[in-house]
């Protein structure tokens, strides 16, 4: 039996790095298609294509005519661009791997744990209500002609690279420094932190995966989080404490209209999962990193790495201003 053709489109960003890197592991024939301008190094293994998917012309050259076993596009945020991924890959994959959000079900959610068929509704984010109209066009194509779709809604899902607040280093900076760092509300709600390296397992499992067609997946991770134990976790990691004060979501939003609906669409809000489905279908997903052994892996990296720890001046005037 050969072994599955998997073309990423992106395939270097938290979530496919991983992924493409134990896709390879397993013996699947792994195509990257990206514009090849991450920091991130390309895995071992895998074919390289150059090309923005924006651009027609460029993907058809990269392409030509070849079909893949999968197809998993990890930087479709809109129902135009899932359009395009459906007009292109039509007959041409056995099998079409949306990456949706975990951000996408209901806010305020009525009850916990959260499940897949939790119903789809955030008034708050725009990129949520995206995510849903995704959805909703990719699951029409399923029931009309078949397209062999499968979405997998992640939630926050981090690595070495990603910082787990907005505002990136500049809040491990000011921790570092005795400055006091913002939290939203009172630092009691719960959060779910999933290491791309558990993600992953889930995620290639469904690959070429006959029951994974035309049905939907939560992929997290079992261990959960206050806010106040995340910023204790990153605090000790960084080798200091957290001088926390708390800012309601409304205000953080208002003062950093660019962050609209992050808040009051998802980290405001409790979100704990039933993994029981991506379980029962990969038997071999199992979340094993916790979050206080991935901060430590954060701050290794970062500390080895001075470039990476860019302070972002609108940042640091926004934390000055919110905690004044």
């Amino acid at each position: 039996m050969s072994s599955a053709k998997v073309l990423f489109i992106g395939g270097t960003g938290i979530i496919s790095s991983a992924a493409s890197a134990i896709a390879i592991s397993r013996g699947m024939e792994v195509t990257l298609l990206n514009r090849g301008s991450s920091r991130r190094d390309q895995p071992e293994g895998a074919e390289i294509l150059t090309a923005d998917i924006e651009d027609a012309a460029a993907v058809d050259a990269a392409l030509g005519s070849r079909e893949f076993d999968v197809v998993v596009d990890m930087i479709a945020f809109t129902p135009d661009q899932v359009q395009r991924d459906i007009d292109r890959f039509e007959g041409r994959t056995g099998q079409y791997v949306f990456i949706s959000s975990a951000s996408a079900y209901q806010k305020p959610v009525s009850r916990l744990p959260i499940t897949e068929s939790t119903p789809l509704r955030n008034p708050f984010w725009q990129y949520s209500r995206d995510k849903i109209a995704c959805e909703n066009l990719l699951n029409e194509a399923y029931r009309e002609s078949a397209f062999p779709v499968t979405i997998v809604r992640p939630s926050h899902t981090y690595d070495k690279w990603s910082l787990p607040f907005y505002g990136g280093w500049a809040v491990v900076d000011r921790m570092r420094a005795g400055k006091p760092v913002v939290v939203h509300g009172d630092g009691t709600s719960l959060w779910t932190l999933t290491h791309t390296d558990d993600f992953a397992k889930g995620f290639v499992g469904l690959f070429a995966n006959p029951l994974a067609y035309g049905d939907t997946f939560q992929i997290t991770s079992d261990f959960v989080y206050t806010w106040n134990e995340i910023f204790g976790i990153m605090a000790t990691a960084a080798g200091t404490a957290a001088d926390i004060r708390y800012v309601t979501s409304q205000a953080i939003e208002a003062a950093a209209p660019e962050t609209a609906g992050q808040h009051l669409g998802d980290r405001a809000h409790s979100v704990v999962f039933d993994n029981a489905k991506i379980k029962a279908l990969v038997p071999d997903f199992r979340a094993v990193i916790p979050f206080h052994q991935g901060a430590r892996e954060m701050l290794d990296w970062h500390d080895a790495n001075p470039s990476l720890q860019v302070i972002d001046p609108y940042y640091a005037s926004l934390f000055d201003r919110l905690t004044a």
